[in-house]
C-alpha cells in the first residue's frame, strides 16, 4: 500500500504539470509580438500571465490550508505559502521575462534596421521570431536567479519553510 506522502507526490499540479503552465509565458509572447499587433494585445498577454500568476498563488494557499488543518499557525503557512508563490511567479514569469523579451526585441528590431536594408515588416518578423526564439534560453536562468535571490532575502524572513515547487 502507498504511503500517504507517495500519493501527494503523483498529483497533477495543474499549474505546473499541465497546458495551463503555458499561460505564464503569455506576455513573453506578447512582448515577441509588440512589433506587429496593437499594444493592448501585449497589455492583454500581461493580464492572462498575471491571471496565472494569482491563480497559482490561490491554489498554493488552498493546498497550504489542506496541510496545515487545524494546525497553530496556519494562517502565517497560509499567507506564506500564497505570498512566495506570488513573488516567484510575478518575477519568474511575468516581469523579469517580459523585460527580457522586450529588450531583446527592441535590440534586434534596432539592429536590423542599422545593419540591413530589408523592408520594416521583414524587420519586425524576424525581430518576433527572435524574440519567441529566445524564450525557451531564458526560462532555467531566470528561475534560478529567483530562486536564488528569494533565498537571499524574502525567505530568510519567513524561514524558507514554503519554497515554491
Amino acid at each position: 500500500m502507498e504511503s500517504v506522502s507517495e500519493n501527494e507526490s503523483k498529483k497533477v499540479d495543474i499549474y505546473r504539470d499541465t497546458w495551463v503552465r503555458f499561460l505564464g509565458y503569455a506576455n513573453e509572447v506578447g512582448e515577441a509580438f509588440r512589433a506587429l499587433v496593437p499594444v493592448s494585445m501585449v497589455w492583454a498577454s500581461y493580464a492572462v500571465a498575471t491571471a496565472y500568476v494569482s491563480a497559482d498563488a490561490v491554489d498554493k494557499g488552498k493546498k497550504a490550508a489542506v496541510a496545515h488543518g487545524d494546525n497553530p499557525g496556519k494562517t502565517t503557512r497560509i499567507a506564506v505559502a500564497v505570498v512566495d508563490t506570488f513573488v516567484w511567479q510575478a518575477l519568474a514569469s511575468v516581469a523579469i521575462p517580459g523585460f527580457t523579451i522586450n529588450r531583446v526585441c527592441a535590440a534586434s528590431l534596432y539592429l536590423l534596421g542599422r545593419t540591413t536594408r530589408w523592408p520594416l515588416s521583414v524587420r519586425k518578423w524576424t525581430t518576433t521570431a527572435i524574440g519567441l526564439s529566445t524564450i525557451p534560453f531564458i526560462i532555467t536562468p531566470i528561475d534560478r536567479s529567483v530562486d536564488f535571490l528569494l533565498d537571499s532575502s524574502l525567505r530568510k524572513v519567513y524561514g524558507g519553510g514554503e519554497k515554491h515547487e
